[in-house]
């Protein structure tokens, strides 16, 4: 079922059901559903390295450390340290529950059922910040500790100095102490000298990102893109340009996601769905039009960034993405939605990614569907980002101890 758009004047309350529209498929499925997920974690590794989607709140880097060396400490052995510590994480989850800020308590939901604890959610970012000096994995870090208690016991000096140079150390021994009680009594507001160590880590072990000038240069922000961050003109052009190009990727790529979401809608004969997402390209159109910086992008340029990642772009998601953008930014109007050659992309990269799961081909898949697939902008983790960089910004000027 083909769809023509045009130019139209919304009533009031047409408008304000289009904002309220638009908001709500920025917070929908954030599943990759046409393929670019590689060119999307590019960009956030590049900006805002050690950070995931699943993390929440900054004082869990220290939270793991902080069991982790209390256990060394112990000399839990390899065979017990997993369920130890995570008993110590599950009693996190209760002590953090008592406080007045929950926001982003990991577990809040499962509790003591949790299968995916904070460790092996932070795991990578404590690595990437310095703060674990274990280069293993989460499993490989547990099977060695019995061999290194050993090997640490007998390369002391005899004033019990140990030798970092020979044997080194799991964790940062900058990291500051554990606060009393932990981790049975805990909260996620970071102290002043917790928030200096997290500063450090960031500064010196993510230096020229956008995420070390965040902490570094601005103040504390709430904003739904990094795009529209009050301070963003005073950052370093070689970051801002960063910025422009994830940007422009995400807003031209948006379109691709509603444009699949109408076409499911349509092959579902859901009305109210087609006048959504009618409505939702309608605006997406209109928005990309009035953007001159993406008449002169230089997608050379934005390729070249991306591989400055070293991430390992599919040629087929190359050439997606190219075909997509030239479309969306070659017409610049609304009439391109309603294209044959735009919606034949969409089903052929499609089918290229799911074969006989691909909803546009399988009744059954799409019966699956449940009005939003992949719908929301992309926003390179800026979400976790700016819980997490807010919580050091606040710590830094704070007075609590």
């Amino acid at each position: 079922m083909a769809s023509s758009f045009g130019w139209v004047d919304y009533s009031e309350t047409e408008r304000r059901r289009m904002i309220e529209l638009i908001s709500r498929f920025g917070e929908q499925d954030t599943r990759d559903e046409l393929g670019i997920g590689t060119v999307r974690d590019a960009f956030a590794d590049l900006m805002f390295p050690g950070t995931s989607t699943i993390q929440t709140r900054a004082r869990y880097m220290l939270f793991i450390p902080w069991i982790y060396i209390a256990h060394e400490r112990r000399r839990t052995p390899t065979g017990e340290v997993r369920g130890k510590a995570r008993q110590d994480e599950v009693s996190l989850i209760y002590a953090l529950l008592k406080t007045a800020d929950t926001d982003g308590v990991i577990g809040k939901e499962a509790k003591a059922g949790l299968q995916r604890l904070p460790s092996t959610i932070y795991w990578s970012g404590l690595g990437v910040w310095g703060i674990r000096r274990f280069e293993g994995s989460q499993e490989q870090y547990h099977r060695s500790l019995s061999r290194w208690y050993i090997r640490k016991a007998n390369l002391r000096k005899e004033d019990g100095e140990f030798l970092d140079g020979i044997l080194r150390e799991n964790w940062d021994p900058a990291i500051p102490p554990q606060p009393e009680g932990f981790p049975h009594s805990a909260s996620l507001e970071l102290t002043k000298e917790e928030a200096v160590y997290l500063y450090d880590r960031i500064v010196k072990n993510c230096n020229n990102s956008v995420l070390a000038h965040l902490v570094d240069k601005t103040r504390p922000a709430e904003v739904k893109f990094p795009w529209m961050h009050p301070e963003l003109a005073s950052f370093p052009p070689n970051l801002r340009e960063q910025i422009e190009h994830a940007r422009n990727f995400s807003e031209a790529m948006h379109g691709a996601a509603l444009l699949y979401n109408l076409m499911l809608a349509e092959q579902k004969r859901d009305n109210e769905l087609i006048i959504e997402y009618e409505a939702a390209l309608t605006e997406w159109s209109g928005r990309l039009a009035r953007r001159p910086e993406l008449r002169a992008w230089d997608r050379r340029r934005f390729w070249e960034t991306v591989e400055q990642q070293n991430a390992a772009i599919p040629y087929s998601t190359r050439r997606f993405v190219d075909r997509w953008l030239d479309s969306a930014l070659l017409r610049f109007g609304s009439e391109m939605v309603g294209d044959k050659s735009a919606r034949d992309l969409i089903a052929e990269r499609e089918y290229t990614l799911k074969r006989s799961r691909a909803r546009l081909q399988n009744r059954r898949a799409l019966d699956n569907w449940n009005g939003a697939a992949g719908t929301a902008q992309l926003n390179y983790r800026w979400r976790v980002v700016n819980s997490i960089v807010n919580d050091i910004l606040r710590g830094l000027e704070g007075n609590n101890a």
